[in-house]
């Protein structure tokens, strides 16, 4: 589906497009018909010369089916969206060997933390870089959110994960990367004048890759 969608980039990618494209038919489905139906009853009960209008109740089967129908349907998206909910952003659904990186937003960049040789940030090894997040493929990465001003949000479309950061508050989100590559994250929230150039590079590296760009950018830091 990439001609019309991002191409599939983390874990989530799949059952988002899935439900994406469930909802898209259910509702393309819905619009033909009502549209079908509206335009049969326009014709069939058009006005017409020496033909005198009548007046009915309706019809209680078909104004039950019609409710029905809408009903359930919403109630079976919700149940399937609210699992994938709870398995992105669930309490409890940051992995527990997700390997943590600090972001924090403000007018009009992206201030990225990553831990350093311990693997833990809040650390004296941390280092920071400008609007560059880096992460290994196949391994879960959780990211904190913070703000330094007003409300950004944290928007990867290859991964499907958006999240706001909102300052005074520490927002996790997480994501495993699939495909090795360089994307775009963008700022979702109109957050002032400048909000159209915040945006930085994504880049997913294999493992060994990782490492070796872990090292040489702790290097530069410390220097």
């Amino acid at each position: 589906m990439r001609w019309w969608l991002p191409l599939q980039g983390s874990t989530f990618a799949p059952e988002v497009d899935g439900l994406f494209v469930a909802i898209l038919i259910i509702t393309g489905i819905a619009f033909v018909l009502v549209e079908v139906g509206l335009i049969w009853f326009a014709v069939k009960y058009r006005q017409r010369p020496g033909q005198k209008a009548f007046y009915t109740h309706g019809n209680n089967r078909a104004e039950v089916i019609w409710t029905a129908i809408p009903a359930v349907t919403m109630v079976a998206l919700g149940l399937v969206s609210n699992h994938y909910w709870v398995q992105m952003k669930g309490r409890h659904s940051v992995p527990a060997n997700a390997y943590p990186i600090g972001i924090h937003a403000k007018q009009f960049e992206w201030q990225v933390t990553y831990p350093g040789a311990d693997g833990q940030l809040g650390t004296g090894d941390d280092f920071t870089v400008r609007n560059q997040l880096h992460v290994p493929v196949g391994r879960p990465v959780v990211v904190r959110l913070s703000a330094e001003d007003v409300i950004h949000s944290f928007f990867v479309p290859v991964f499907r994960v958006k999240q706001d950061a909102v300052p005074g508050m520490q927002i996790n989100a997480w994501f495993e990367a699939t495909v090795p590559g360089t994307y775009e994250l963008g700022c979702a929230e109109l957050c002032g004048l400048g909000h159209y150039r915040m945006r930085a590079q994504v880049f997913v590296h294999t493992q060994e890759d990782y490492d070796a760009w872990m090292k040489q950018a702790s290097q530069e830091a410390s220097q």
